[in-house]
């Protein structure tokens, strides 16, 4: 995969910086990857969400696979994780033995992985963990040896096999927990938190279950600015405007639309950035209250990814 610029933003007294894994399709209709939405939101907003969020040519959904490094308070700070090489997901094959240029990334944004202090998954889906860990011969080992990696402890108890949980993902996060979660949990890396959890004076992470029982947001408040990183409480740009509809993999679609309305209505009233975990194009936006939804009222300033993978 082609290098991409190194984007970064400050908001207050935090650095965001975005570090690409993949950028492209994820070979899903708009109806599949969201079954509760209509077509005619998708025909109505087409001239915004192509090419960035939806293939023009092939109807297929564009999505990003992207890192948030954060610098507060003189912490290294990595939000979400990604797919991760070399991982065989039998049932995700989309993600199943990937190579990307993630660490090179990385790099570029001038990290290396002994400079990060920590580590949030914001839920412990199998693409939010996989760069936890790096194969070490036969062995998953941490990828960042000096971090904390804060865990939800309702995700890591219901993705945990030994609790055999029924899931709408059904087997989608296979070997994920043995590779990418256990190896940094067994190496004492780990802090289960559990409603809430402040990082700082900066960062404070809550529940906001739904997509996952454990689901999560990090919310920032610097000086004057706000943000909010919501990880997979939306896909699309699509659920702006219709924040009723769910993905196809969220595991309690009423909580999930609760969590939405709550989130999305925070960050309309306080002027606060929407960063989610999977947005192409310019990554994340500013929101205002339009009829029962949301409308963008401006983009960030990040680059949008160039490379179509």
């Amino acid at each position: 995969m082609a290098s991409e610029p190194v984007d970064q933003i400050t908001l207050g007294e935090v650095t965001i910086t975005r570090v690409q894994e993949y950028y492209g399709p994820v070979e899903m209709t708009p109806q599949q990857f969201f079954p509760e939405s209509s077509p005619h939101a998708w025909e109505r907003n087409s001239s915004w969400l192509a090419p960035h969020f939806l293939d023009p040519e092939t109807g297929i959904v564009n999505s990003a696979i992207q890192t948030w490094l954060l610098r507060s308070e003189g912490r290294t700070i990595l939000v979400d994780t990604g797919v991760g090489n070399h991982r065989y997901r039998p049932y995700a094959p989309v993600w199943s033995y990937l190579d990307t240029g993630f660490l090179a990334n990385l790099a570029r944004a001038g990290v290396r992985p002994e400079d990060v202090d920590l580590v949030i998954n914001t839920h412990l889906h199998v693409d939010h963990v996989g760069w936890n860990t790096f194969q070490d011969g036969r062995a998953w080992v941490p990828t960042f040896p000096n971090a904390t990696y804060l865990m939800p402890k309702p995700d890591f108890d219901f993705w945990n096999p030994v609790n055999n949980h029924t899931t709408v993902f059904g087997r989608g996060n296979q070997n994920v927990f043995e590779d990418s979660v256990l190896p940094v949990h067994e190496a004492g890396l780990t802090e289960l938190w559990d409603d809430s959890y402040q990082i700082d004076a900066n960062l404070r992470l809550d529940l906001a279950p739904g997509h996952t029982p454990g689901s999560s947001v990090l919310t920032l408040r610097s000086g004057a600015d706000r943000a909010v990183f919501v990880g997979d409480m939306m896909h699309n740009p699509v659920q702006f405007v219709e924040p009723d509809v769910n993905s196809c993999f969220c595991e309690d679609p009423a909580a999930a639309r609760a969590s939405r309305a709550k989130v999305f209505g925070w960050a309309a009233d306080n002027n606060a950035l929407v960063i989610p975990a999977h947005l192409g194009g310019h990554g994340a936006a500013e929101l205002i209250r339009e009829g029962s939804g949301f409308a963008v009222k401006g983009w960030a300033p990040f680059s949008p990814y160039s490379d179509h993978h």
